[in-house]
């Protein structure tokens, strides 16, 4: 009997770890066993601090096609249970990593596929690719964090629009509204990603995690409590090797090397 292979693989290059979602016969749609190994491989390098950078791809021809269809239709109300329970918490580990976080998408991106992207750092995308918010279109409403990132990202007015419609749109769309950093041919995707990766895993880790909590969550934050966390998390990195390697290096006229510590 042929193995089975694994919904998900994690891949390391040095201080890059990759999560390659691997149901390509479903177009990567998240089931149970998906979203436990999700959490698993998200748990293992939470933990480690070698990681410096993330990539989440997927296998086949598109990044996530959304829920899995089949076991939802099985039972509905404990099959998204099932899923979206290690789903969210592994969404909240990866937002809480100091490593930045890139999408490497292609081909198709909808429903907790289109919601997976918005909860990234960075969103490389693939010429063609294709979006939905989708949920609309099953008679549900949104998962995975959507309703959260979406209207921080486009605002609360277009991300009504593209939940309320369900339409599907095109990766320029995506560029121009914000939900994709950059969009390069098919071809290029893995070496553009590659390369950030490279780039963001070269530098500042612990600078890092504390702008991406600085960013999510200001608009949660007066200005006076955003102040203080700035004027807190500036501090905190003031003391680590890598803010005297910069400061040194500025003064050098040089080219930082990060530690990540």
């Amino acid at each position: 009997m042929k193995p089975t292979a694994p919904p998900l693989l994690l891949e390391r290059d040095g201080p890059i770890a990759t999560l390659r979602f691997n149901r390509p016969d479903a177009l990567n749609a998240i089931d149970v066993p998906l979203a436990n190994a999700f959490l698993a491989a998200v748990q293992t390098i939470a933990t480690d601090a070698s990681v410096r950078a993330v990539v989440l791809c997927g296998n086949g021809k598109g990044f996530m096609a959304g829920g899995d269809l089949a076991t939802l239709r099985a039972d509905p109300v404990q099959g998204a249970i099932d899923i979206l329970t290690p789903l969210n918490a592994a969404l909240l580990l990866l937002a809480q990593m100091n490593a930045p976080v890139i999408a490497q998408v292609h081909g198709v991106a909808a429903g907790a596929g289109l919601s997976l992207l918005l909860m990234a750092d960075y969103v490389m995308m693939a010429e063609g690719t294709r979006l939905n918010l989708a949920y609309i279109n099953l008679g549900t409403s949104c998962d995975v964090g959507a309703s959260w990132a979406l209207p921080r990202v486009v605002g609360l007015r277009k991300a009504l629009e593209i939940a309320l419609l369900g339409d599907a749109f095109t990766a320029d769309d995506a560029l121009r509204l914000g939900l994709a950093n950059r969009v390069v041919p098919m071809a290029d995707l893995q070496a553009a990603t590659t390369a950030l990766a490279q780039r963001l895993a070269a530098g500042p880790t612990l600078a890092y995690g504390a702008m991406k909590r600085l960013m999510r969550e200001s608009m949660d934050h007066t200005l006076p409590e955003q102040l203080a966390a700035e004027k807190k998390a500036f501090v905190q990195c003031a003391g680590t090797e890598d803010f005297r390697t910069g400061v040194e290096a500025f003064h050098q006229r040089q080219s930082p090397r990060f530690a990540g510590h």
